[in-house]
């Protein structure tokens, strides 16, 4: 204790005593924590109570997956098509590049011309970064290609350094170490991807080797960026739960105890427990600055963090957009289902056909009278999706006449309202319909068609004034 020295911390303007040095601990058999993962039961989530401080960085960020994890889930992206996401993932993080960078892989012809097609874009952000295997081969591709920065697979648990490689710790750190080395001769600033770091020993293995990097780093005064990756969506938010599983204890020993700088440290989410969203947040209000996305978090099993919802945690968190252009997010929904044929889930936050529809009755009633009552934000303003009304057995008047209010997208003067004889109609008809046995939602077309039909018989238009 008496030799460690007491230092002024800049952002607390406290006197703080040095850190211990935490070491290698090379153990002759796995430590794969069977208390908190026994394998023939669900995983254990324990609290010890130890308390770390909010630690959210001036700056936070945004990273994209979707060419590379997100890939690795789905039929491989056409090279048009990754232009067209690439463009759109552009727009979408606007001026400020709030989407700093996007991974891809090196490994085809096809994923090559892929990213000099997007090159060529001559965008700043997102600044096209790789994912290689780690040899010097692939290291030369990079640097020839023209990029400045690679993914790295470090797998830090002993899951995988004992069952996987077949190794013990200090041969895997030593091997780590000596491939990410002749990253950096070569001028490339590798990003490290601590694999199945929820389930890994944070002392023992994952900061002895991350003060390691740091050396490297100060070595040859080259980025060394660190990527905590959650693999198997172990990790808790939970204030006082023990590492491995708690979020904010591992960011906070890999900048307190591994000296990692925050603007070098990026959470990787997957969402095996539900929890990659609010993970993710956890590690910027901890001390990340980067988190790790893809597009509606299409990515491995259950997926990985979506970017869209990272984008709306980014405005409530920072009170603002920061110039991001949320209404592509809707744009590149639409991309997906009707270009690409991927199927969005209708209840999917933000991009779900359904994600702010209503359909019971006296919910249609409060949007009818002021659609904050039911609608989460000005979802036309910032999605281009105005709040909508499914016309069911539920729906009532009320529903009746916001669905025709917004479909027809009617001015104020011109709305009808539940007392509308058009209304009563329209609801007439949907109740026999549901007498007589039916059981789905009406469609647009159907409605519109008795919409019509009503309208010629009463005399009216729908029309704005």
């Amino acid at each position: 204790m008496e030799n460690r020295s007491v230092k002024m911390n800049r952002q607390t303007n406290l006197l703080q005593l040095e850190e211990h040095i935490y070491n290698l601990v090379d153990v002759q058999k796995p430590n794969v924590f069977r208390n908190l993962f026994p394998y023939d039961e669900v995983p254990k989530i324990a609290f010890n109570d130890r308390i770390v401080p909010h630690n959210m960085p001036e700056e936070i960020w945004i990273t994209d997956t979707t060419f590379r994890d997100g890939q690795q889930s789905r039929a491989p992206y056409s090279t048009q098509q990754i232009v067209r996401i690439y463009d759109d993932l552009h727009r979408l993080g606007g001026p400020k590049g709030i989407i700093r960078q996007s991974e891809f892989f090196l490994y085809s012809k096809k994923d090559r011309d892929a990213v000099y097609k997007c090159m060529e874009r001559g965008y700043e952000f997102p600044e096209i970064t790789s994912w290689i295997r780690a040899n010097k081969k692939d290291f030369e591709l990079v640097k020839e290609i023209g990029l400045k920065e690679t993914g790295i697979l470090v797998s830090c648990s002993d899951y995988h350094i004992f069952y996987k490689m077949k190794m013990t710790r200090k041969e895997a750190m030593n091997h780590y170490l000596s491939v990410i080395r002749e990253c950096l001769e070569t001028g490339v600033s590798p990003r490290c991807h601590l694999e199945d770091i929820t389930r890994s020993d944070i002392f023992g293995f994952v900061i002895p080797f991350c003060l390691e990097l740091m050396k490297l780093k100060e070595e040859y005064n080259i980025p060394v960026k660190i990527r905590a990756c959650d693999t198997m969506g172990y990790g808790v938010n939970f204030a006082g739960s023990v590492i491995p599983r708690s979020v904010q204890g591992i960011i906070y020993g890999l900048t307190t105890h591994a000296g990692v700088p925050s603007e070098l440290i990026e959470w990787h989410g997957h969402n095996d427990f539900y929890k990659a969203v609010s993970n993710s947040t956890t590690a910027w209000l901890y001390g990340a600055c980067g988190i790790n996305c893809s597009l509606f978090g299409i990515g491995e099993r259950t997926g990985n963090t979506p970017i869209e919802a990272m984008v709306f945690e980014y405005a409530q968190l920072k009170g603002t957009l920061d110039g991001m252009d949320t209404t592509v997010i809707t744009e590149l929904a639409e991309y997906f289902e009707k270009e690409i044929g991927y199927k969005i889930p209708e209840r999917t936050p933000f991009v779900g056909k359904n994600f702010n529809v209503t359909r019971a009755g006296i919910h249609a009633d409060g949007l009818l009278k002021n659609e904050e009552i039911y609608n989460i934000f000005d979802t036309e303003k910032f999605l281009n999706r105005p709040v909508l009304v499914a016309v069911s057995n539920t729906s009532g008047l009320a529903g009746i006449a916001h669905w025709i209010n917004t479909y027809y997208k009617l001015s104020k003067d011109s709305q009808v309202d539940k007392n509308s004889a058009l209304v009563q109609v329209i609801k007439d008809w949907v109740d026999e319909e549901y007498e007589s046995g039916r059981v789905t939602v009406m469609t647009d077309d159907e409605l519109v068609a008795i919409i019509e039909e009503t309208c010629n018989k009463l005399g009216i238009a729908l029309k704005n004034k």
